[in-house]
């Protein structure tokens, strides 16, 4: 292969998986002797092209990421990390290249896993003490199909315990810790995961979202973040709340052409992606149901944001929701609430964990113990809520027919990344607010509904925090919505880095 390869095509190989070309601001360092931060800013796709065309050695790229997380390693967005490892399936993959063998997709690319997914090179704790050093048998199904297009097992990201919280800041392993400001919270439950793009110790993680925890922490540490429809990826071997309805894994990444190669990976879809034209495009706002008791920050980056979709010729449809978002919250809790403890029971015995539900909370958190010390809710009122659940799956689709939009526009939460420690003491214009409504109103539609949802970065605070803009498709809409987010991405534009060292 010539040294100087033609940058388009050198490009080119990664991104046609991805559904579309790769541009020239990709992220391709400019030097190969500042092989240090310039690594850690490159995007999955740029990478993954790179090492595919022997620019880059796997081993170089992965010692990047590795010195990076070592380096941030304060921020606690990894459970379990083995250097050695990661550096000796490197060289293999090195090696394999070498002996010209056929790369995947996502050839020689480490990529942090949500610790609720199961691994069996890594302990798989679930975030929670008594499964500190649980090993499981097998990999969890979307994880085989990453490793069967050359991906790489980096490390075990912390979250929420049990992953039933939307800040990670977990009582036994401690919080994480937000790149943009290590004071505060990284949201949950895939807290890890994202601190860990954010921070660029890599380009793309995988995470899961059950009620937010995809889309919270995209919101907070100013990444993308997508939770496909219901069932896209398989959820075998992922620590469930839910008896198969909610609970749904995902990718975080920097880039929207990111996203998009993980789902091509995972799914197999390798129907073209190109940039939808914004001109005409419809996209509804419901400002009493999900844009109302916003902080003023919050409010001001999203009011910005939403006029520059009018600039681009985008159609605000303003129709508000009715009852949906305040039925969807109660429903998912209630929900949850039922099928939670028999849910986890079942996968714990699927899993020869050899620990009974029981037995895991007694040593859990205090405030993982109070979570699950309720009786469950009584059937009448389960059935009464899954049958509002319904109601609002099917309401939600009339909505998107009869006023013609293609997507929701909404920020995830209302609030910016509060501080650890804080984050039950909410407070909006002079207001306190509980939790559940500041950190996961706004996500509870999407969960119900089992709507398609896509996170940007809208912009930032004065004080240098991050906002996003939450964009839900109907179910089974994913491509077509990622198609949209790779033009909403460019308009909305990069937010900086965070100053993490």
């Amino acid at each position: 292969m010539k040294k100087n390869i033609d940058r388009r095509e050198f490009l080119m190989s990664a991104a046609a998986l991805a559904g579309g070309m790769a541009t020239a601001d990709a992220g391709m360092p400019e030097s190969r002797t500042d092989k240090g931060r310039s690594l850690t800013d490159l995007t999955a796709v740029a990478a993954v092209t790179a090492m595919q065309h022997g620019e880059l050695k796997v081993e170089d790229y992965a010692r990047a990421l590795l010195d990076r997380a070592q380096q941030l390693e304060a921020l606690n967005a990894f459970r379990t990390l083995d250097r050695e490892m990661v550096l000796e399936a490197a060289r293999a993959a090195d090696k394999a290249r070498a002996a010209h063998s056929t790369l995947g997709a996502l050839y020689g690319l480490p990529i942090p896993v949500k610790d609720s997914i199961n691994s069996k090179a890594l302990p798989t704790s679930y975030g929670t003490r008594a499964f500190r050093d649980f090993r499981p048998k097998d990999d969890a199904g979307v994880l085989k199909s990453l490793w069967a297009q050359g991906a790489i097992l980096m490390g075990k990201t912390n979250i929420h315990e049990l992953s039933s919280g939307w800040t990670s800041n977990n009582k036994i392993f401690g919080p994480v810790r937000n790149p943009y400001d290590a004071t505060r919270v990284a949201g949950g439950s895939s807290g890890g995961s994202a601190a860990a793009v954010a921070a660029r110790m890599a380009p793309l993680a995988v995470a899961a979202d059950t009620w937010g925890s995809i889309r919270v922490p995209s919101s907070m540490c100013g990444i993308v973040g997508f939770r496909p429809s219901f069932g896209r990826y398989p959820d075998d071997g992922v620590l469930p709340l839910a008896d198969a309805k909610f609970d749904q894994v995902g990718p975080f990444a920097r880039s929207v052409r990111d996203l998009a190669l993980f789902d091509a990976v995972v799914t197999g879809d390798r129907a073209p992606l190109t940039a939808t034209a914004l001109k005409g495009v419809r996209i509804g706002i419901a400002p009493e149901s999900l844009m109302s008791g916003l902080d003023p920050e919050v409010e001001r980056v999203t009011t910005e944001a939403l006029q520059k979709l009018r600039g681009a010729g985008v159609t605000l449809v303003v129709a508000e929701l009715g009852d949906m978002v305040r039925m969807s919250i109660h429903t998912v809790d209630t929900i949850m609430s039922y099928e939670g403890k028999p849910a986890i029971t079942a996968f714990l015995d699927a899993h020869a964990t050899g620990v009974t539900f029981d037995q895991m909370l007694q040593q859990a958190s205090e405030e993982i113990r109070d979570d699950f010390k309720d009786a469950p809710p009584a059937e009448d009122a389960y059935r009464s809520a899954l049958a509002e659940r319904q109601r609002i799956r099917d309401e939600i689709g009339r909505y998107f027919e009869q006023h013609r939009i293609v997507a929701l526009a909404f920020p995830p939460i209302l609030i910016a990344p509060p501080q650890i420690g804080e984050e039950r003491k909410i407070i909006i214009r002079g207001q306190k607010v509980p939790q559940y409504i500041a950190l996961a109103r706004n996500t509870a539609l999407g969960s119900c509904a089992d709507l398609t949802s896509l996170v940007l970065p809208a912009g930032m605070t004065s004080n240098g925090l991050p906002v996003a803009l939450e964009f839900d498709a109907l179910t089974g809409n994913d491509r077509a919505l990622l198609a949209l987010g790779l033009s909403l991405e460019k308009l909305l534009g990069p937010i900086p880095a965070p100053r993490v060292s």
